[in-house]
C-alpha cells in the first residue's frame, strides 16, 4: 500500500506545482479561486489553458509509461523503449503531412489524427513485414522496426524539403518532433482520458501473458501461451498506447524507458501492478518536465523532448553499465 500512496502523493504535488508554473506563476489561492468558478480573466486562462495542459501532460506521461512497460515485457529487455518499432518515425511522418499539406481541416484535429495513424500504421507494417519474412519473434520485429523507422524518417525529411516554401514554417514541424504537449479543450481532455483508461485496460488484459513470456518462450509455451501470436498482439497493443501518446505530446524520449524501471523498484516485476505503477511514474515525470519546459526560459518554451532527453540520457547510460556488468 505504501508505494501506491507515495506515488499518489507525488502526483498530486506535481500537478499542483505544474498548475502554478508558467511564464507568469500562479499562487495556490489563485488556483483555488479559478477552480471555484471565478470569472476573472486570470482565472479563465488558468481553467481554459493551463489546467488542461497540465492534465494532458500527465495523461501523455501515463501512456508512455504503459507503453514502455509493455515493450520491455515483450522483448524481455530492460533497455527496450516505446519507439523501437517505428512508432516515432510513423508519427513524425503523419505530423509532417498534417503540418505541411493544406487539407482544409483544422490543424488541432488533423495533427493528432495523422500522428496516431502514422505511429500505429508503422508498427502494423513492421508486424506484417516480419510475418512475411517468417520472423515474428522479438529479434525479427526489432530488425524490421529499425528498417521501417529509417525509411519513414527519410520520407519525412523528403517531405520537409519538397513542400517547404516561404509560406511554410519548418520550425513548427521541428518543434513538434522535439516534443511538446498539445493543449486540449476540456472535451478533448475527456477524450484523452478515455483513451488512456482504455489503453490501461487493454494492456492489463495482457499482463499474465507478459509474465509468462518473462519466463522464456519455451516455458511460456508449456503454460499454453501461443508465443508468436501473443508477441504480435502485444506489440500492436503497445503501439496503440504509444500512438495515442505521440499524437498529443509529440516525440518525448526516455520516459517510456525510465518509468517502468522506477515502477519495478517500487512494486516489483509482475505486470498487473507494474503497468498502473508505470503509468503513475510516467505521469509524474512528464508533468514535471512540462512545467519546467514552460517556466525555465520565459517567455520562450523549451521543447519537452529536449528536457526528457537531457535527464534520460544519463539514466540510460547507468542502466546500460549495470546491464553490461551483470
Amino acid at each position: 500500500m505504501k508505494p501506491w500512496l507515495t506515488l499518489a502523493v507525488y502526483l498530486v504535488a506535481v500537478l499542483a506545482i505544474a498548475a502554478c508554473a508558467g511564464h507568469d506563476w500562479a499562487t495556490p489561492s489563485e488556483l483555488l479561486r479559478a477552480a471555484a468558478g471565478d470569472d476573472s480573466m486570470r482565472s479563465r486562462l488558468l481553467v481554459e489553458w493551463r489546467m488542461p495542459r497540465v492534465l494532458a501532460a500527465a495523461l501523455v506521461g501515463a501512456l508512455l509509461g504503459i507503453g514502455g512497460a509493455v515493450f520491455q515485457g515483450v522483448f524481455r529487455n530492460p533497455l527496450a523503449e516505446p519507439y523501437l518499432l517505428g512508432s516515432a518515425g510513423g508519427a513524425g511522418l503523419g505530423a509532417a503531412i498534417a503540418l505541411l499539406v493544406p487539407f482544409g481541416v483544422p490543424q488541432w484535429l488533423l495533427l493528432p489524427l495523422l500522428a496516431f495513424a502514422g505511429a500505429w500504421g508503422a508498427t502494423a507494417t513492421v508486424v506484417v513485414v516480419s510475418r512475411i519474412a517468417g520472423a515474428v519473434d522479438a529479434a525479427g520485429l526489432l530488425l524490421a522496426g529499425v528498417a521501417i523507422a529509417a525509411i519513414l524518417s527519410a520520407m519525412r525529411s523528403f517531405l520537409m524539403l519538397a513542400l517547404s516554401d516561404e509560406t511554410v514554417n519548418l520550425q513548427v514541424v521541428l518543434s513538434w518532433t522535439l516534443g511538446g504537449i498539445q493543449t486540449p479543450t476540456w472535451l478533448g481532455l475527456g477524450m484523452l482520458l478515455a483513451v488512456a483508461a482504455g489503453c490501461l485496460a487493454l494492456t492489463l488484459a495482457l499482463a499474465r501473458g507478459l509474465d509468462l513470456l518473462g519466463l522464456g518462450e519455451t516455458m511460456a509455451t508449456s503454460f499454453g501461451l501461443d508465443v508468436r501470436h501473443f508477441i504480435a498482439l502485444a506489440v500492436l497493443a503497445g503501439s496503440v498506447v504509444v500512438a495515442a501518446a505521440v499524437a498529443y505530446g509529440g516525440l518525448v524520449a526516455f520516459v517510456g524507458l525510465a518509468s517502468p524501471h522506477i515502477a519495478r523498484w517500487l512494486v516489483g516485476p509482475l505486470h498487473r501492478p507494474l503497468l498502473p505503477a508505470s503509468a503513475l511514474v510516467g505521469a509524474i515525470v512528464v508533468t514535471l518536465a512540462d512545467a519546467l519546459a514552460r517556466s525555465a526560459l520565459p517567455p520562450a518554451e523549451i521543447p519537452l523532448g529536449l528536457i526528457t532527453a537531457v535527464a534520460g540520457g544519463p539514466f540510460f547510460i547507468v542502466l546500460l553499465a549495470q546491464r553490461l556488468r551483470s
